[in-house]
């Protein structure tokens, strides 16, 4: 018994299937509301600059132990290890002793010359390596940068408290260097604390300013010593300002740029503590305010440089 097949129908008369329906698009405006109602945020965005200070607070463990690690590592690979940090500034010393002291013949304008240039040369070391770390503090830790999310300013931070840390051995050679040329302690001494203080804030917001620099434009970590070695000249590491200044007859500009001189008014200022014929001298009276006004100027805008570019950093 054969079937009869029914006739084909032809494709074209086949009802179509009804195209599925397209989402209806949600406004931008209803979507961010959403976000911020379940406290989603823009990936890499900057905080607010209290949000900023307290992250940054909340991570001081890690910067101190970036910074001890890396005052560790430093002179790891050579056989005199942690010396070096109070070898190199010594040999600064004696090589500026040489040329300056001896060949110029500066020391014969200066009383107690080897206290003097030991201590420029030592407390200029801290300003000069504080900048230079933090021109490196981004561009020369990329991995760390795209890899962990905190708040980039700890690393000129802890770059900046390594020098620091550093330095405190630099002062204990300076204090065995004082004593053998006969400068005696007294409580002017404690005024090397709150002079430190106020370098310290200096040299970390110059650092902030100049990770920011850097981190767009690489190239000026090669330009920095060229700028840092004319600054070390002007600054009176090796000869005294003072005699300079009473000596010569020098236009305004000139005179006002060396007397408000951050660098040399906090070496200085730890003449001034530290060694005997310059205590009993009169300081001038700008020094103090001028290294205080110097300290917040550069630390509070160099801090808020820096945060401005924050969502940036890592991402050229």
């Amino acid at each position: 018994m054969s079937t009869i097949a029914p006739p084909a129908v032809p494709a074209s008369a086949l009802p179509a299937d009804p195209a599925p329906a397209e989402p209806e698009a949600v406004p931008a405006e209803d979507l961010r509301a959403l976000a911020l109602r379940h406290g989603l945020t823009v990936s890499g965005s900057r905080p607010s600059l209290p949000a900023y200070v307290r992250q940054l607070w909340d991570r001081r463990h890690f910067i101190g132990a970036f910074a001890t690690a890396r005052l560790t590592a430093q002179y790891s690979q050579a056989k005199l290890g942690q010396l070096w940090q109070v070898m190199t500034p010594l040999l600064n010393a004696a090589v500026y002793y040489f040329i300056f002291g001896v060949l110029m013949d500066t020391r014969s304008h200066v009383e107690d010359f080897v206290p003097f240039l030991v201590t420029g040369v030592f407390i200029w070391t801290f300003t000069s390596s504080s900048i230079m770390a933090g021109t490196r503090a981004i561009s020369g830790n990329l991995g760390l940068v795209r890899a962990l999310h905190f708040p980039r300013a700890g690393l000129p931070v802890s770059l900046a408290i390594q020098q620091l840390q550093q330095l405190a051995f630099s002062l204990a050679a300076l204090v065995v260097i004082l004593l053998c040329f006969g400068v005696r302690p007294g409580l002017s001494w404690l005024l090397a604390v709150p002079a430190l203080a106020l370098q310290s804030l200096f040299n970390t917001g110059v650092s902030l300013v100049m990770a920011r620099v850097a981190a767009r434009t690489p190239d000026v970590a090669q330009v920095m010593p060229f700028v840092l070695r004319t600054w070390m000249y002007a600054s009176g590491v090796m000869w005294s300002i003072q005699h300079i200044l009473a000596s010569k007859d020098l236009p305004a500009v000139v005179l006002t740029a060396l007397q408000y001189n951050p660098a040399a008014l906090y070496i200085d200022l730890m003449r001034f503590a530290l060694i005997d014929s310059f205590t009993g001298a009169q300081l001038p009276e700008h020094v103090w305010a001028a290294a205080g006004a110097w300290a917040l100027v550069a630390f509070v805008g160099g801090f808020i440089y820096f945060w401005q570019a924050e969502e940036t950093y890592g991402r050229g």
